[in-house]
């Protein structure tokens, strides 16, 4: 038998194909994948062949957010039937190295994380129509939850570890100030969180109205699009700046800036974005006592987040803007990367 995936074979050359169809090894199930969502490192891998030093050296199956159904079960596995419906946790640490030990396997240090590029052999992913895959990595799903609000598990447990981070620094979220900059899923989602969380107000900031919308229907209380309407965010730059905390979410040289402006004296700010080597305004930031604090994936938070999209905590069928087909994969890439439309894009199986 054979199954279909989505493979990356360098810069700009995605094709699906088919390749052999691998059934479960002891302690897997096989997995008929149902809805998978286009990370920003996908487009990177796509769009620039890598990201920094990490390169595509082989043809990979990209795809590291998805949700399923258990088709077949490995020998071994208890605690799932056939049937059962679930979404798919990518990080694998490997829980013998000195930050596993630690109790912080975010970092492992041979971390194999589905899709990634990062390792060779690179660790392939889960854009496929099948999957073979640990039953521990696999978190039951509620009747009535989506396929498409499943595969977000995967951001929304990077949210919750960047709202945890916060709430180790600055307390509570209740009753506070929150700015995000950057209205991409990764900002959609911390937004929602924030409000969960009891926030007094939600700032969000980017470039483009149709993220913008998407963050109204998540939670924010206001938002600023800092392309046509910067002034909107004056008021909030008073008394050297209002908000207690800040999830910076674009990695943007220019929103970085924002954000410590907009950041009262002895707030803190979350850098939730990535990218390279980037200016930021040191004398600000140590002028003001802000406290910058980067987060990194997530552990047990993957749990936490499939136990929110359970209890239809967050409306997350909002954030996912289009949908295509395993078939139509390359436009499916040409719309994530489209900003001015999309928030979060799904490939369904």
């Amino acid at each position: 038998m054979e199954t279909r995936v989505c493979r990356l074979h360098g810069q700009n050359d995605l094709r699906v194909e088919t390749i052999p169809l691998v059934g479960p090894a002891p302690g897997e199930v096989l997995i008929a994948l149902g809805a998978g969502g286009i990370c920003g490192s996908d487009l990177h891998y796509w769009q620039d062949g890598g990201f920094g030093p990490i390169r595509v050296r082989e043809p990979i199956i990209l795809g590291h957010e998805a949700a399923g159904t258990v088709v077949e079960l490995g020998d071994g596995v208890t605690g799932l039937r056939v049937g059962d419906r679930v979404a798919l946790n990518p990080s694998h640490p490997c829980g013998s190295c000195a930050y596993c030990v630690d109790g912080h396997p975010q970092h492992c240090l041979t971390m194999r994380f589905k899709g990634s590029a990062l390792r060779f052999p690179h660790e392939q992913g889960m854009f496929r129509d099948h999957l073979a895959i640990g039953a521990a990595q696999c978190h039951v799903i509620a009747p009535g939850v989506s396929m498409s609000a499943a595969a977000c598990a995967e951001p929304l447990a990077v949210c919750l570890r960047a709202v945890g981070r916060a709430e180790e620094r600055a307390g509570p979220l209740r009753g506070k100030r929150v700015l995000v900059t950057g209205a991409g899923p990764i900002g959609a989602l911390c937004t929602a969180l924030a409000k969960l969380h009891g926030a007094e107000a939600v700032v969000v900031t980017d470039l483009q109205d149709t993220t913008l919308a998407v963050a109204r229907q998540l939670g924010a209380t206001a938002t600023v699009n800092v392309r046509t309407d910067a002034g909107a965010l004056d008021p909030w730059l008073a008394d050297k700046g209002r908000f207690d905390v800040t999830f910076e979410c674009s990695a943007a040289a220019p929103a970085i800036r924002q954000a410590i402006a907009a950041t009262r004296p002895m707030g803190t700010i979350i850098q939730v974005g990535v990218t390279g080597d980037t200016p930021i305004p040191l004398n600000l930031l140590v002028g003001k006592e802000i406290g910058l604090i980067g987060t990194h994936r997530f552990d047990r938070e993957f749990a936490a987040a499939v136990s929110l999209i359970n209890a239809g905590a967050l409306p997350m069928d909002a954030m996912v803007t289009h949908r295509f087909p395993l078939d139509l994969a390359a436009e499916a890439m040409a719309a994530a990367a489209d900003r001015s439309q999309s928030v979060k894009v799904q490939i369904t199986f």
